[in-house]
């Protein structure tokens, strides 16, 4: 589609990330007189434009940035939550949830280069605290670094985006990944008859006679048999005879399409979106660190949050474009004052889409990193 639209000479905005594929199509973009803007959603989208406001504060009162931690999540309200223990259901696409984190994880911490290996990407969390909406699990995205230099932070010494989820869902989905059920490299040659309880026999070590599948499971995983992973796990109905519903599958195959039905938003359900960045910096010799926080709860299971706020910035990006506004050519994502200034001052306004921004004073030692 971008390459047509360089050929017609047509802009192109969407929510998606910028592909080499697609960033090397800048030149041709320019010499075509066209803006193919990219990444004007949530996350990507207003995770730019929101740190990008941030930053230019910070930096236009002298301030030197530390560190530069960002967080965001596709959630349930805590009215939806119900009894569903992994407190999370399906506002995106499933399968991107099912794959997620599948490549190593790459950030920066205190000047030094750091990885996480997707087999331990969801037991290496932190803690982030929202205002209003609690405590969450924060693990790291695939590559934090590659927005050092759209944001300006070639030196900044710590640097980390990350994903939310509530307390408990990281600790079980490391169990589901040591189970091999995010596995989407090899098909199993399984009939759609096949019981999850077999499949999950399948991957274990030979049986034990008189043990419970279950407590064969937790004990494989060095697990407490009625501990909260145990718990989410049989919530999925894992150790039942419910049919898998897929022939040659492969294990990621399998359990999207089981999420994909535990994990349905419901009609009365609503969903949260949850944003958070944490920038530390130095300001006339006294450490500070600043905190920017989005909460958007959404109307009903149409107008989620999750559309709100991927569409709305979308969409006042292309009324931009279309007026004469923008006038940047070539391949961009919404970093630029013309573009996130305006967007999020109507967000505000007229959506009550807003950050709230706190900022203290620190002695040094207290930093966050």
């Amino acid at each position: 589609m971008a390459r047509a639209c360089v050929q017609l000479g047509r802009h192109l905005v969407t929510a998606s990330y910028v592909s080499e594929e697609i960033r090397g199509l800048d030149e041709q973009a320019r010499a075509a007189g066209i803006t193919i803007l990219m990444e004007c959603g949530l996350d990507p989208g207003l995770d730019h434009m929101s740190a990008m406001r941030l930053l230019a504060d910070i930096r236009g009162r002298g301030g030197q940035l530390t560190a530069f931690n960002s967080y965001c999540g596709g959630l349930l309200a805590p009215s939806a939550e119900g009894d569903n223990p992994w407190k999370y259901k399906f506002t995106w696409n499933p399968r991107n949830v099912v794959l997620a984190g599948q490549s190593t994880a790459k950030y920066l911490e205190a000047g030094r280069l750091r990885f996480i290996p997707y087999q331990q990407l969801f037991a290496r969390t932190q803690t982030i605290v929202v205002p209003g909406v609690g405590e969450f699990e924060g693990y790291a995205n695939r590559d934090s670094l590659s927005y050092r230099a759209p944001y300006g932070l070639h030196d900044v010494p710590t640097m980390l985006r990350g994903t939310l989820r509530r307390p408990g869902y990281c600790a079980a989905w490391h169990a589901l990944v040591r189970l091999g059920l995010t596995d989407d490299s090899v098909h199993l040659g399984n009939p759609a008859d096949l019981p999850w309880s077999e499949l999950i026999e399948a991957y274990l070590p030979t049986a034990m006679p008189g043990q419970a599948l279950p407590t064969r499971v937790a004990a494989y995983l060095g697990l407490a048999p009625e501990g909260p992973e145990m718990q989410h796990l049989a919530w999925l109905e894992l150790f039942t005879a419910r049919p898998v519903g897929l022939p040659d599958a492969t294990p990621a195959q399998l359990l999207e399409q089981l999420l994909t039905e535990k994990w349905a938003l419901q009609p009365t359900d609503h969903d949260m979106i949850v944003m958070q960045h944490l920038l530390e910096f130095t300001l006339d010799g006294q450490a500070h660190v600043a905190t920017s926080s989005l909460v958007v709860v959404g109307d009903d299971t149409v107008h989620t949050a999750m559309a709100k706020t991927v569409g709305l910035p979308v969409a006042m990006a292309v009324r931009r474009l279309a007026q004469g506004q923008l006038t940047q050519r070539g391949v961009i994502i919404p970093t630029l004052p013309e573009l996130y200034e305006p967007i999020l001052a109507e967000l505000a306004q007229d959506y009550g889409i807003q950050f709230m921004e706190e900022e203290q004073a620190l002695p040094r030692q207290q930093l966050i990193s």
